[in-house]
């Protein structure tokens, strides 16, 4: 089973307005304080979780790469001591695109980081401030070509079904986006999460999101230039050429153990859901009295562990092979899925079935809270 490490770095320079990770403004951070506590919560999950080389670690947040890159190099090389990487072990850093975090990129290689997901999120000046974003688009091309010099794999995100974005406006600004030559492509339409100033905006009438029928015609143009370009969807969002798919993320979408540190962090480990305090104050606090940073820890029975993987590895382009879903948690597929919505969804053009294997179609994808609550059984009965 692949084992994977979550980093989670919480500080911002500034809160965009349509975030809800766990992202705070402060005015100083005591990186060396910092360090400490990362490596005490490191090492806390080594003694319940270790014995098995790292395939993967994921630095997440937030902006980690405000990160000095001494304290990227530090951690890195504590997890080596603790874990041992696997040979081809994948190390994921989360960037801004702006010229000030460009300028750390070679020293962030040289302290192991080997793979940068860059946040250019538009390639529109004017979209970039309605997203709250710090950089022009300018930056982020520089940062871009930076990235690729000094990293083996480059990914960046774009956020599309803006209010009042066309078909043509995305099939222009994708297209460029496909011009610049990356691995890896995650491409999220904007969702009005809970919470947020965008929340807050479209409850006070300031701009109205766009709406569902034009949000699905983008998607169609997304799986279309994408696959085009030969890099498919590998699962809703993202996509990559075959075998540079984010090998962090296919642990959470597959379900296999992962091991989260910092704050708000999540975690699964031998059946055990873990998570971590938010504030980083209360992480901190609890770091110094506890020697790790854990608000909660659950058990999870095979019945929960089952559905929460149906529900991620049906997120994927592979989908889960039920037999063997089945046998690692001791469910029939007829006790996991609703066969008779199943056929439907498969009769509708949004489900498929093959060769043992289930999934969602690319019609499917657009709608798939949807369809999980329609053909995930919410109470797993046993055999």
């Amino acid at each position: 089973m692949a084992r994977a490490l979550y980093i989670h770095w919480p500080f911002c320079l500034k809160k965009c307005p349509y975030c809800d990770f766990n992202s705070h403004v402060r005015d100083g951070v005591d990186y060396a304080a910092w360090q400490d506590a990362l490596i005490a919560d490191m090492d806390f999950e080594a003694e319940l979780a270790g014995g098995e080389a790292l395939t993967s670690i994921f630095f997440g947040g937030g902006t980690p790469s405000l990160m000095p890159p001494s304290l990227v190099a530090g951690l890195i090389e504590h997890a080596a001591q603790k874990w041992g990487f696997a040979p081809d072990v994948e190390i994921t850093l989360e960037a801004n695109p702006s010229s000030v975090e460009a300028a750390k990129f070679s020293d962030l290689a040289l302290a192991g980081v080997n793979r940068i997901s860059l946040g250019l999120q538009s390639l529109d000046n004017d979209q970039l401030a309605f997203l709250g974003r710090l950089h022009s688009v300018e930056e982020s091309l520089a940062a871009l070509e930076i990235a690729q010099n000094a990293f083996k794999r480059v990914s960046f995100d774009l956020i599309y079904a803006r209010p009042g974005q066309t078909v043509g406006q995305w099939r222009s600004e994708l297209g460029r986006a496909l011009g610049f030559g990356t691995d890896h492509l995650s491409l999220y339409q904007l969702t009005i999460e809970p919470n947020t100033r965008f929340a807050t905006d479209v409850r006070r009438g300031v701009f109205s999101p766009l709406d569902d029928d034009p949000s699905a015609d983008l998607f169609e143009v997304t799986r279309e230039l994408t696959a085009a370009a030969g890099l498919p969807a590998y699962e809703v969002s993202n996509h990559a050429f075959e075998g540079q798919e984010s090998r962090h993320n296919l642990t959470y979408w597959r379900y296999q153990d992962y091991i989260g540190i910092g704050p708000g962090a999540h975690g699964r480990r031998g059946g055990k859901a873990t998570l971590r305090h938010k504030k980083p104050e209360n992480w901190l606090d609890q770091v110094a009295s506890a020697g790790h940073g854990i608000k909660e820890t659950r058990s999870l029975d095979l019945a929960e562990q089952a559905s929460e993987g149906l529900l991620m590895g049906l997120r994927l382009a592979e989908g889960i092979n039920a037999a063997q879903f089945g046998e690692r948690f001791g469910f029939r597929t007829a006790d996991m899925i609703d066969a008779q919505r199943f056929k439907l969804m498969q009769d509708l053009g949004l489900a498929w079935a093959e060769k043992g294997r289930i999934g969602l179609t690319a019609r499917g994808m657009p709608v798939l809270d949807g369809l999980l609550g329609e053909i995930v059984k919410t109470e797993l009965v046993s055999p």
